[in-house]
């Protein structure tokens, strides 16, 4: 996947990064923009994160673990002046990206954004409000910027379908240093496991994992807000919470199997972290799977989750291994800041 999009030199420069998902949130979002600043800064440019850390928040409605800057505005511009960034980019439609927005359009300053989640789906699984409301309002939203990056084809073209306009690829790694295969007997349920790991929520669909007739044990890795609800609801399933490092790469590399259920996703960080650990994925043929996974090679799609999980567990680790070594956040973060567009410090002067 990396081959097919240009990565063209740039100098170094300043980028000021704008997102309203920050730590401690676990999640895909907050793990990219992290690596992409590990991987920036290593190739010489200066990174400044502007995040819900710097502001009082609010918990936000239906998702309270998630904290939303209030009133953020102002002190976005004292940020961005103090720093004089020679790139905007902002990351998510929150508070803190609109407030970065209305500044850009105000002061004439051209900034590129990136769609990271698809919110329509997700308010739509906890908020009967229409889908076409949610994408028009974010089509709003991004049509402002230069250009505005996607994760995968599949998810560009629906985009596209949508009214978005300038979609550009850049798509997502895998730190190989940090997943990479471990001892099956780190975990002694009985085999074969089958594991999910993520948000614990309704809109990752995990029911359709967690309903399924399948031989061995069901393993979950993960918080979210319906983690006591399904806790209750399955205690056949082991739920072992929030894991992290050594710990969280220990889980992942003992399943024998990934369970990625989810219909909503832009892109599925995890499934290269599960590959880099030698596990094949197990997915339906969505947006995100359909990208990212190699049908019959390094894990299975199909419309019957079931039918995937087992065709899965048949396939070879080495293969999912040396698939997921191809994917480096290097060469991704490259492709990230040539995808920027610069403009002069001195812009700032007068503001």
């Amino acid at each position: 996947m990396v081959g097919r999009y240009e990565v063209s030199p740039v100098s170094t420069m300043r980028i000021s990064i704008v997102t309203d998902a920050w730590h401690p949130q676990v999640n895909g979002v907050v793990r990219t923009l992290s690596q992409t600043a590990k991987y920036g800064r290593e190739l010489g440019h200066e990174i400044q994160f502007i995040t819900p850390e710097s502001f009082s928040t609010y918990p936000c409605p239906t998702y309270p673990s998630i904290r939303l800057a209030l009133f953020p505005k102002r002190g976005v511009l004292r940020m961005l002046k103090e720093f004089r960034p020679e790139a905007i980019h902002i990351a998510t439609e929150g508070p803190i990206g609109h407030a970065a927005m209305a500044w850009c359009r105000s002061l004439s300053l051209p900034c590129t954004t990136s769609y990271h989640t698809q919110f329509p789906e997700y308010i739509r699984a906890r908020v009967p409000l229409p889908i076409r409301w949610s994408y028009a309002y974010l089509q709003r939203f991004h049509t402002r910027a230069v250009r505005t990056m996607v994760a995968t084809p599949s998810m560009r073209a629906r985009l596209e379908a949508w009214g978005f306009r300038h979609l550009v690829i850049w798509a997502r790694g895998v730190d190989s240093t940090q997943f990479h295969p471990g001892p099956k007997a780190f975990l002694s349920d009985p085999r074969p496991i089958s594991m999910y790991m993520g948000r614990v929520a309704v809109e990752k669909n995990i029911e359709a994992f967690l309903n399924l007739e399948l031989p061995g044990s069901k393993c979950v890795v993960g918080d979210g807000p319906d983690l006591e609800h399904f806790r209750s609801r399955y205690p056949a399933v082991r739920f072992v919470g929030q894991k992290s490092g050594p710990e969280l790469t220990a889980y992942l590399a003992a399943a024998d199997v990934f369970v990625f259920p989810s219909l909503t996703d832009t892109f599925g960080l995890v499934l290269l972290e599960a590959m880099a650990c030698g596990v094949p994925v197990a997915a339906f043929p969505v947006t995100g799977p359909i990208d990212v996974v190699v049908q019959g090679k390094t894990g299975i799609l199909h419309e019957n989750l079931r039918h995937a999980v087992l065709e899965a567990l048949k396939l070879d680790p080495a293969d999912c291994i040396a698939y997921a070594k191809q994917h480096s956040w290097k060469i991704w973060t490259e492709r990230f800041v040539s995808l920027l567009e610069p403009f002069k410090a001195s812009r700032w002067d007068n503001v």
